[in-house]
């Protein structure tokens, strides 16, 4: 077990940080996790995008999820672990910032946009699956919530949330700078995530082999727990901000 003292030490003497964040980093922001006890996987099964565009039940069911999840994405505000992201970014302490969350709490938080990747799209706009304009996610949202089971573009064609659902590609630009910008580090940092989802994993290996320390801060086992440097399972969103005050 390391401590927050020992990951502001690494921080503090790295050049180039990298870090990488998943849905532990907005569970103290009331949004559940997907796989552990009572997250959204126990109530919800994901519905692949090849099933989303081949059938309206899968529309539909898909349409529930995701309305109620953005009605919880609206309630919650970024807690203490964004705040301290956005405050080290701010300090030049972040090189770049991949996080698999589409809830825009970085965002909120003050992150610099240009420092930010949003590897698995964004809940904030909406896509039209037949003529793929975007719109902001009010417009499909509304008619969700005023009773249309899927909500439509003007040409007829299903929206849905710009997320990258299973069986989707990652887009290529932004992976390609993910993993680029791990191997360029020499301080790789996951936070809240379980590191099981590809191909963004990849990134710690990645740093890894380029040289890079590895932190790891998240309550669940990884597949990487044995590699890191720096494991630290306290709650994220009080290990950032004592991170955070000793690289003051």
């Amino acid at each position: 077990m390391s401590t927050p003292r020992a990951l502001a030490d690494a921080w503090r003497q790295a050049r180039r940080v990298v870090v990488l964040t998943g849905a532990g980093l907005s569970t103290a922001s009331g949004i559940p996790d997907f796989r552990s006890p009572g997250g959204r996987w126990e109530r919800y099964q994901p519905v692949p995008l090849p099933e989303f565009l081949a059938s309206e039940r899968a529309r539909e069911a898909y349409w529930r999820y995701k309305g109620e999840t953005w009605q919880l994405i609206c309630a919650a505000e970024p807690n203490a672990a964004h705040a301290a992201l956005a405050d080290l970014a701010r300090a030049g302490r972040i090189a770049l910032l991949v996080t698999q969350n589409v809830d825009g709490l970085h965002e909120r938080s003050g992150f610099p946009p240009e420092r930010l990747v949003n590897i698995h799209g964004t809940d904030s706009a909406v896509e039209c699956m037949a003529c793929h304009r975007r719109a902001p996610r009010a417009l499909a949202q509304a008619a969700w919530e005023a009773g249309m089971a899927v909500p439509r573009c003007d040409c007829g064609g299903p929206w849905k949330p710009a997320t990258i659902s299973f069986g989707q590609q990652l887009v290529a630009v932004d992976l390609e700078r993910a993993l680029d910008a791990a191997a360029a580090c020499d301080l790789f940092v996951a936070a809240g995530t379980s590191l099981v989802v590809g191909p963004v994993n990849q990134m710690l290996p990645v740093a890894r082999e380029a040289g890079a320390r590895t932190a790891i801060l998240t309550a669940s086992e990884t597949p990487y727990d044995t590699a890191a440097d720096v494991r630290i399972a306290a709650p994220v969103e009080q290990v950032l901000p004592a991170v955070r005050d000793q690289i003051r």
